[in-house]
């Protein structure tokens, strides 16, 4: 992952997967002749007691979707010190926030709430920065290098010599028979997409775009745009998937379809809190957006575990919210991870969460503990690739949990015959700069962009199907006979499985130039 915290982090990239109340007590009888405080007003003053003792978190309440037991539940919702910030009723999710330490368990006695639980350990708008990797920025020398030797490729872009990932995967001759329809969108949902940059902005779809931190979609002019140059992570994901060729910089997979926005990094910190994973799916949803991509997790837990009652309502709100862009026609492609876990072991040691306070290592069960999104059910789980189709060094793998795998870039170990040199992946950055970064965040856009050249191709198949042909196109290297990076003597990774299948690749690497001839 280009580590956005590593798959920001992300993906290295890549945003990711809530009796009433307590029963009050009765004031004893005074001799007055003012009224007695009613139940209600007895009710808020508890609550701005409670408020004034705890830190407000924010909040998901999960509940059916009949307008009758969500109009309870909100009812129920305010009984307990709560204030609504959105409903979204169709998948019965309700974002909350609250100062009550005891929200989350009162929530979980209300007749008709499934599951409720804090989002985050940290108290709302916390200080923080955005760590999402070292950016490689192209300097004006290395750039002139690199354009020398693309024009002696004719019809390539002036960056493309140094885009090593393209020919990896077909990208580039895919583009000469069908560069994709403007019939499909992909929308990146990450830090926010830069839409002025030169290579984007002819296949930019500002009706498609929306800033859903804090979990409510945010539609006004702008607000898909970064904070600032630094939370360049989506813009850079963007490009992958579809940079157009326009003779100005680099090009991407699928160079004729449009590219949307859906930020949901957290501005103070960088982090992508499950409300705001939410919100994104149930927009890109709402507005016909045929593939999303996740070059995240869901922060603050790397891993969410079911038998947490706060991880697991996150994990239902998530896959509430990420199925229901499922039935509405949208495929989901998530980047793997940037741990070198393997998601298939019987356990992982995880010494990175919570992320938003102080992390505590834990071992899970990664059959219990997801990854959110890309465990959840229907979401295409990317692991990365670098220049020599070898599994790259940070990428997380898992027979029967990676679908498919894509060029990630592999600075450490596998080097490119390019201009540069440099076996990370070139894209576009803000303010119509370039740069490589690297990570699982920048494989998942690769599968994307095929996806929607499938998509342009079979425009009627469902995300099921789109994903059956994403894995029948791919193809698979099979597991190397060693796996030892860095020559120690030691297997750096244990891929299990055959040529069909396996932990490294799933069903293989994915390949353009085929996804358009079929």
């Amino acid at each position: 992952m280009a580590h956005l915290r590593s798959r920001r982090r992300l993906a290295l990239a890549v945003p990711v997967a809530l009796s009433l109340t307590a029963s009050l007590g009765f004031l004893p009888a005074v001799a007055s002749a003012a009224p007695q405080a009613s139940t209600a007003e007895r009710t808020d003053e508890r609550a701005a007691e409670r408020a004034a003792d705890a830190p407000g978190l924010a909040y998901v309440v999960n509940t059916g979707t009949d307008r009758r037991t969500i109009a309870s539940v909100e009812k129920a919702v305010a009984a307990a010190g709560g204030t609504v910030v959105v409903t979204y009723d169709r998948i019965g999710v309700i974002v909350v926030h609250s100062a009550n330490p005891g929200f989350a368990e009162e929530m979980r006695a209300v007749r008709g709430v499934r599951s409720a639980g804090a989002t985050r350990t940290a108290p709302l708008v916390p200080a923080g920065t955005t760590d999402q990797g070292a950016a490689d920025y192209v300097t004006d020398a290395e750039a002139a290098r690199t354009r020398a030797a693309s024009a002696k490729t004719p019809g390539s872009e002036p960056l493309e010599a140094d885009q090593w990932d393209l020919r990896a995967i077909g990208a580039d001759k895919a583009a000469r028979i069908d560069p994709g329809s403007r019939k499909v969108t992909v929308a990146v949902i990450d830090t926010g997409v830069d839409d002025s940059h030169p290579d984007l902005a002819p296949n930019f779809s500002a009706a498609q775009s929306a800033n859903c931190v804090g979990g409510k979609a945010d539609t006004s002019e702008g607000a898909w745009r970064p904070y600032t140059d630094e939370d360049y992570h989506g813009t850079h994901v963007a490009g992958e998937i579809a940079a157009a060729r326009n003779g100005i910089g680099v090009a991407g997979v699928a160079p004729g379809v449009k590219v949307s926005s859906i930020k949901v990094s957290d501005p103070n910190n960088g982090l992508f809190y499950p409300e705001n994973v939410v919100c994104a799916f149930v927009f890109a949803a709402d507005h016909g957006v045929e593939i999303t991509n996740n070059s995240y997790y869901v922060d603050p837990w790397l891993y969410n575990c079911t038998d947490d009652p706060d991880q697991r309502a996150i994990v239902d709100a998530v896959d509430r919210a990420q199925r229901y862009a499922q039935r509405k026609g949208t495929l989901h492609v998530a980047s793997a991870g940037n741990s070198n876990h393997d998601l298939a072991a019987d356990a992982i040691v995880d010494a990175s969460s919570p992320n938003d306070t102080t992390p505590v290592e834990r071992t899970i069960d990664p059959s219990e503990c997801l990854d959110l999104p890309t465990q959840l059910p229907g979401v295409v789980t990317v692991s990365a690739t670098g220049v020599q189709n070898l599994k790259s060094y940070y990428s997380t793998y898992g027979k029967g949990v990676v679908d498919v795998a894509a060029p990630g870039g592999d600075g450490r170990y596998q080097t490119p015959d390019t201009p540069s040199k440099n076996g990370r992946i070139l894209s576009t950055m803000p303010n119509g700069q370039y740069a490589f970064l690297q990570g699982t965040s920048m494989a998942a856009p690769h599968v994307a962009g095929v996806a929607a050249l499938l998509k342009s191709r079979h425009p009627w198949a469902p995300p099921a199907a789109l994903q059956a042909l994403l894995k029948a196109q791919a193809n698979n290297p099979g597991c190397p006979e060693s796996y030892d990076q860095n020559g120690d003597g030691v297997q750096d990774a244990t891929c299990e499985g055959g040529s069909r299948v396996n932990g490294f690749y799933g069903h293989g690497i994915v390949d353009a130039l085929r996804a358009v001839k079929r």
